[in-house]
């Protein structure tokens, strides 16, 4: 299937590894000029060299903080000032830290609430009016199945992550007859640090072997197996389409049907 995105700007977030990775190696293979970030300076150099051998094309690396105002800003800026506005801008962050209510310090609430919503409200306010302007425009965020079913051990990102739902759905149906969709994509559990970082968090928690608490995380799948990545970017890759013009405002779970809810 043709993408139509040859040569779109597409900026992917916090892309080093996991799902922001797997979604730039997606909209590379599919001819878009691809930026990429990560805290990390080597790594997502590595990360973008990587891509770009493999898609034969140019993938652009950028050091920048999703926390950080100030990165962000800064980050728009380097990519305008390299490629030009972004078109296709995904919005991701690494999750904030495991917990439930009785282990979560009140002082880490504001830093989930920076990291993972006010990051995606930041980017999409830099790149939407271009978009608009442009009458063209794909966003699209990488939320997670606990914004339909609250995840137990991740409180901060269950609450951080429905704040930027509401924002995603509002903004999509205000502008929606601009040319730009805005639409979210929810991971259930894939193989990413993240899913790692948590099934040790809680082993550690309830005193049981990592790979116990990771073949109970996949014994709750109907597929019986823990996600890939690559499953989950190519819902984004498409969701950053040409051919994806009628959709916006949509959140679609990739979880292998574990999600038990009807709507």
């Amino acid at each position: 299937m043709d993408l139509e995105i040859k040569g779109k700007i597409a900026l992917v977030t916090a892309a080093s590894k996991g799902l922001g990775r797997a979604s730039a190696e997606e909209l590379s293979q599919a001819g878009c000029r691809v930026a990429i970030c990560a805290r990390t300076t080597a790594q997502v150099e590595a990360t973008a060299r990587e891509i770009s051998a493999a898609s034969g094309h140019e993938v652009l690396a950028f050091s920048a903080d999703m926390s950080k105002e100030a990165d962000i800003n800064r980050l728009l800026d380097e990519v305008r000032g390299k490629l030009g506005d972004p078109e296709i801008l995904v919005i991701n962050a690494g999750g904030p830290p495991a917990g439930n209510y009785d282990n979560t310090p009140i002082e880490e609430y504001p830093k989930a609430i920076e990291l993972t919503l006010m990051s995606g409200v930041r980017l999409t306010h830099g790149c939407l009016p271009a978009m608009r302007k442009a009458g063209w425009g794909r966003i699209v965020m990488i939320s997670s199945i606990s914004v339909k079913q609250p995840l137990p051990f991740l409180l901060l990102s269950n609450m951080a992550r429905a704040g930027l739902t509401g924002f995603m759905k509002t903004v999509a149906s205000e502008i929606a007859a601009s040319g730009v969709t805005v639409n979210a994509v929810l991971p259930g559990s894939h193989l990413t640090d993240r899913i790692r970082s948590t099934a040790e968090k809680r082993a550690a928690d309830e005193g049981r072997p990592l790979e116990d608490i990771l073949a109970e995380t996949a014994s709750h799948i109907p597929m019986r197996r823990i996600g890939e990545p690559r499953e989950l970017a190519a819902l984004v890759a498409f969701l950053a389409s040409g051919r994806s013009s009628f959709i916006t405002g949509t959140s679609t779970v990739v979880d292998g049907g574990a999600y038990a809810g009807l709507m």
